[in-house]
């Protein structure tokens, strides 16, 4: 491997990376030294700048872990505004694997936003746009989203106000939950059925991406084969520190 450039910097961030293996129990200095193969000096001159700067703190036994700084700096990197960029090239190589329409969208309050979407080589007749708001309740995109979701009785009938009956509502998400796939079909335009997978951090929907085809597309086998398409390419293209949930 080709020598890093600023030492210093380099054993900052081994130190990161290896805080960050350790979760929030942390490390002492002794471990952390010889899992970045450093001296206990060196490495406790290091964890001093990291401190002094929020992105290491000690715990009360002297244990070392990640501070608040590197946590703002993850957060950062997957917030909203930059989640087109950072994904688009999953969302493309979806399309292609697929042929078909792929979108990526977020909850904002009741509703999904589309923030990004990738057209297949044939035409889907289909009106959707970048900036587009939708019933959450209604898509597989929302679907997919609030199914990570622990939604009370009160929760559960805001999100189904106007858009579709609390226990249907319920049931769906149910499924959403057991599968991790998010689905609707013809409950926003007619002949048109939709499969989405929520993308989690630490657990936690960020956003979700889904799949828009005819009907007699998202049937049967041509289903499974696009529901195995959202589990098969993503995973591999997304950025990291997003997860897709397990088979079920």
């Amino acid at each position: 491997m080709e020598a890093s450039p600023l030492g210093s910097v380099d054993k900052a961030l081994l130190a990161l990376d290896t805080l960050a293996g350790f979760g929030a129990a942390g490390a002492p200095l002794a471990t952390l030294a010889q899992a970045v193969g450093v001296s206990k000096p060196t490495l406790h001159r290091t964890l001093a700048a990291l401190r002094h700067r929020g992105f290491a703190e000690q715990t009360p036994d002297g244990a070392y872990r990640l501070g608040p700084s590197a946590l703002a700096l993850g957060s950062s990197y997957l917030a909203e505004e930059n989640l087109p960029a950072l994904l688009h090239p999953a969302l493309t190589a979806l399309s292609e694997a697929v042929d078909e329409l792929v979108h990526l969208g977020v909850l904002a309050g009741r509703e999904v936003v589309y923030l990004d979407k990738v057209e297949p080589q044939r035409a889907v007749r289909v009106w959707s746009a970048v900036g587009r708001r939708r019933a959450a309740a209604t898509t597989a995109l929302g679907r997919a989203l609030l199914s990570t979701q622990d939604l009370d009785d009160a929760a559960l009938e805001r999100f189904a106000e106007g858009s579709t009956p609390a226990e249907r509502l319920r049931d769906v998400l149910a499924e959403a939950r057991r599968t991790g796939i998010g689905s609707e079909t013809e409950e926003n335009e007619r002949g048109i059925a939709c499969v989405a997978v929520p993308l989690l951090r630490a657990g936690r929907a960020v956003a979700a991406v889904s799949i828009t085809a005819p009907v007699e597309r998202l049937q049967g086998a041509s289903r499974a084969e696009r529901v195995g398409a959202l589990r098969e390419v993503l995973p591999g293209l997304l950025p990291a520190g997003l997860t897709i949930p397990p088979t079920a």
